[in-house]
C-alpha cells in the first residue's frame, strides 16, 4: 500500500518551512470543462460553445478560470498543509487562457508563517506545459496542528454524457454529406410524410427537410394540415402536399407513391403503425420476398457506440424463419451505418442451449444458418443473456468466449414483448436516445411512437436516408 495514493497526510503547521514546495500537475479534458461547468452554473459559451469560442479572441474553448483556482485548493486541501487547513484569502492573477490538452503544473510555495496564529502564506503558480504562467496568486490558510492521515475518498465515477448530442452529431453529418439542399452523391431523399397532423410529426417533417435529410410530400388532409401550420407558425411555402379524407386514406395514398417510385421512403406521422403498416403490406409494389421488421438504433450512456436493437415494434412472436429474416434487416441496416461485419447477439434468459426455452433453440439453429451462409456479413453468437451480449466482463466470468459477448453491435430479441420492454428500459431508465425503421419492403420506413420527441423522429428519417442510399 502507497501511502502517497491511498492516503491522505497532511502537514502541520511546526512541519511546515519556509522554502517548501507541493506539485500537482493535470491534463485539461473537454469533459473537465463540462464538469465544471455544470457544478459551478457558469456556462458562458467561452467555455461551452465552441461555435462561438471559436469566434472569440481566444480562437476556441477555454477552461474558466476558476477551474485552476480549483486546483490550487485541492493542493491547500488535500496534502500542503492538506486536512485541517483552514482557507482564509486566495489572490488570483488570470494571465493566459487555458485550454483542451494543456498539461498544467500547480505550484504551492511556503512563504511564511506565523506562530501566533499559525497562519501561512503561500504562493501559488499554476503553469502549462511550455512553462507559462496560467494562473499566479497568493493564498492564506491557517495550518492544522494535528496530524492526520485519512483513506483516500472512494469517489464515484464522473461520466459526462448526453445522447440527444451524440444523435444530434451522428446526424450533423449525414447532413454535411448532403448539405442543406443535397449534392448529386447523396441527394435529400423523396419522402411520403404520411398524415403529419401534430405538432410533433410536422415539426420533425420540416425539420429533416431543413436539414437536407429528405423531401417531404405531405399525404394528408390539406385544411387540417394548413390549420395547424398557420397555428404553429409554420410556413409550407415550397412543400407539396397530397390531399386525403383522413389518416386511412393517407396509408394507402403514401404506400401507392412509394410503389410508383415517385418517394423513395416513408415516415410515419400521427397514425396508428398498423394503419401505415397495413397499407404497406397491402401495396404488392411494395412487398419483397423479406419479412418487415423494426430495428431501434440506440445511443446508451453507458455503452460505447451505437446498439441496434430488434424487433421491438411489428413481429409479435417470429417464427425461425421470420427471425433469420429479422437478423437479415438489422444486418443491412448495420453495414449501411458502417460496420462492416455486425456483431449479433441472439438474446435469451440463459447462455445456454435449453430444450423447454424455444429462443434458445432459435438462437442456435440461427447460428448454424450462418455458418452455411444462409445469413452473410455477420457474426451471430447466441443464445446469450442480455448482461453477456453488452458486457464482456460478465460473459468472461460465466466462462463465455465469443467475439459477440461484450461487444454487440445488433440484439436481437426472442419476441415483440421482451423487445419492447428493452427499448423502453433503454429510453426510460438509463436515458438513451432512440430513433427507429422498418425495413424488409421496397422502401424504409420511418416509423417511431406518436410520443416521441422530435429529433428521434428526424434520426429516424436519416436512418430511412441512410438504408435508401446505400450502395
Amino acid at each position: 500500500m502507497n501511502p502517497r495514493t491511498d492516503f491522505i497526510e497532511n502537514r502541520t503547521f511546526d512541519e511546515l518551512l519556509a522554502g517548501q514546495q507541493a506539485l500537482l500537475q493535470r491534463s485539461v479534458t473537454a469533459d473537465d470543462i463540462k464538469a465544471f461547468a455544470l457544478v459551478s452554473g457558469d456556462v458562458n459559451p467561452a467555455h461551452v460553445d465552441a461555435e462561438y469560442a471559436e469566434a472569440s479572441r481566444f480562437h476556441g474553448v477555454i477552461a474558466h478560470g476558476m477551474f485552476a483556482g480549483a486546483l490550487i485548493s485541492s493542493v491547500l486541501g488535500t496534502e500542503f498543509p492538506g486536512p485541517g487547513t483552514i482557507y482564509i484569502a486566495q489572490s488570483l492573477h488570470f494571465h493566459r487562457p487555458v485550454r483542451v490538452g494543456d498539461r498544467l503544473s500547480v505550484q504551492v510555495t511556503v512563504i511564511d508563517k506565523d506562530a501566533e496564529t499559525r497562519n501561512v502564506r503561500l504562493d501559488c503558480a499554476v503553469l502549462n506545459q511550455l512553462q507559462q504562467t496560467v494562473v499566479s496568486g497568493e493564498a492564506l490558510v491557517r495550518a492544522p496542528t494535528s496530524k492526520v492521515l485519512r483513506p483516500r475518498a472512494d469517489l464515484p465515477t464522473l461520466h459526462l454524457f448526453d445522447p440527444d448530442t451524440r444523435l444530434r452529431d451522428w446526424m450533423a453529418g449525414l447532413a454535411t454529406q448532403a448539405g442543406q439542399t443535397g449534392t448529386a452523391d447523396r441527394p435529400a431523399l423523396p419522402c411520403a410524410v404520411v398524415h403529419p397532423c401534430d405538432a410533433l410529426a410536422l415539426r420533425a417533417a420540416l425539420a429533416a427537410r431543413d436539414q437536407g435529410l429528405i423531401v417531404p410530400l405531405l399525404v394528408a388532409p390539406e385544411a387540417r394540415l394548413r390549420a395547424l401550420a398557420a397555428e404553429l407558425g409554420l410556413p409550407l411555402d415550397g412543400v407539396e402536399i397530397v390531399d386525403v379524407p383522413h389518416s386511412h386514406a393517407a396509408a394507402r395514398r403514401a404506400a401507392e407513391l412509394a410503389a410508383h417510385g415517385q418517394v423513395q421512403a416513408l415516415m410515419k406521422g400521427s397514425l396508428h403503425t398498423d394503419e401505415l403498416l397495413g397499407a404497406v403490406l397491402a401495396e404488392p409494389g411494395l412487398r419483397t420476398a423479406r419479412r418487415l421488421s423494426h430495428v431501434f438504433r440506440f445511443e446508451v450512456p453507458a455503452y460505447p457506440k451505437p446498439l441496434l436493437v430488434t424487433d421491438a415494434a411489428v413481429n409479435i412472436r417470429p417464427s425461425l424463419e421470420e427471425k433469420a429474416d429479422i437478423v437479415r434487416n438489422a444486418v443491412d441496416l448495420a453495414r449501411a451505418l458502417g460496420v462492416a461485419r455486425p456483431k449479433v447477439a441472439l438474446l435469451s434468459a440463459v447462455e445456454t442451449v435449453t430444450p423447454r426455452l424455444a429462443s434458445t433453440l432459435d438462437a442456435a439453429a440461427l447460428c448454424k444458418m450462418a455458418e452455411r451462409g444462409q445469413i452473410l456479413h455477420a457474426l451471430l453468437d447466441g443464445p446469450l443473456a442480455f448482461d453477456n451480449a453488452i458486457s464482456r466482463e460478465a460473459a468472461l466470468l460465466k466462462g463465455i468466449d465469443s467475439p459477440v459477448a461484450g461487444d454487440a453491435d445488433v440484439l436481437v430479441l426472442p419476441d415483440l414483448e421482451a423487445g419492447n420492454i428493452l427499448a423502453k428500459q433503454l429510453e426510460h431508465l438509463a436515458g438513451a436516445a432512440s430513433c427507429g425503421v422498418v425495413l424488409g419492403a421496397r422502401v424504409p420506413i420511418a416509423l417511431t411512437s406518436r410520443s416521441d420527441p422530435v429529433l428521434s423522429r428526424v434520426a429516424s428519417a436519416a436512418l430511412a436516408r441512410v438504408m435508401a442510399q446505400r450502395p
